[in-house]
């Protein structure tokens, strides 16, 4: 129990922080310099896409195990009964996963916008046309397609990842594109009262501005591995722990 709370926490981090979706990976660049102009807006679109992302992410592990990974329940149901249950076993769909995630993010995407417009109608002119952006935001697909690695991609069965652990690293994802975003919105706001040389004026400065913070993201390297060494109870610990907890049984 122990061990998967750190777990969680460290993909948290990891996502947030460490691997920054935008400043390590460099994916969702286009709304991180589209919509960030303005600290209100960026934060409007950051916690779109947390939302968005989330729920993207939950429908994609749950077809990625249901339906898509080799041996799936369902894949595996439906298949048995056209052809021998050794050849059902072994059906592979995972070559759909980018229209399945795609499909996914955008009726994510859809439900939000109409959210949004109901409740929200100054955050929804605001965001303007970069609202429905959100479907093409590679960052929510790259976010389904780490979670699709971590369930087929590892050889132990037993070490895919579960809903928990996918979700989390969605939520991660989405606050630290939030974090980056508004921090962007408001370096750009104190831009505009700066002496910008005309060369470097709009989007080149923006780009400058996000290669700097991107290599001070890069301070956090290594700290994921770090707090694992703290976290994780001593040996001598858990061997004096295990006796007890026998004995008050």
């Amino acid at each position: 129990m122990i061990s998967y709370l750190i777990d969680i926490f460290l993909i948290g981090i990891g996502a947030a922080l460490i691997n920054n979706f935008v400043l390590y990976y460099f994916v969702g660049i286009c709304p991180f310099v589209g919509v960030s102009r303005k600290i209100s807006t960026a934060f409007g679109m950051g916690c779109a896409v947390i939302f968005v992302i989330a729920i993207a992410a939950v429908i994609s592990w749950a077809i990625t195990t249901y339906v898509l990974m080799p041996g799936a329940l369902l894949s595996r149901t439906v298949a048995g009964l056209f052809v021998p249950p050794e050849t059902a076993a072994g059906i592979d769909l995972t070559i759909l996963s980018y229209i399945v995630y795609i499909f996914a993010i955008s009726s994510s995407v859809q439900f939000v916008e109409m959210y949004v417009r109901k409740f929200f109608p100054p955050l929804y002119k605001a965001l303007g046309v970069y609202l429905p952006l959100i479907t093409t935001n590679c960052a929510i697909l790259f976010a389904c397609l780490v979670i699709m690695s971590k369930i087929t991609g590892v050889d132990n069965p037993a070490d895919a990842w579960d809903l928990g652990r996918a979700l989390t690293l969605a939520v991660g994802g989405g606050i630290g594109f939030t974090i980056a975003i508004v921090i962007m919105a408001g370096i750009r706001e104190e831009l505009d009262l700066c002496d910008v040389p005309k060369p470097f004026k709009g989007v080149a400065i923006s780009l400058i501005v996000a290669g700097i913070l991107s290599l001070g993201f890069m301070g956090f390297t290594g700290v994921d591995s770090g707090l694992r060494k703290a976290m994780m109870p001593k040996p001598e610990v858990v061997a004096q722990v295990q006796p007890e907890a026998e004995a008050g049984k």
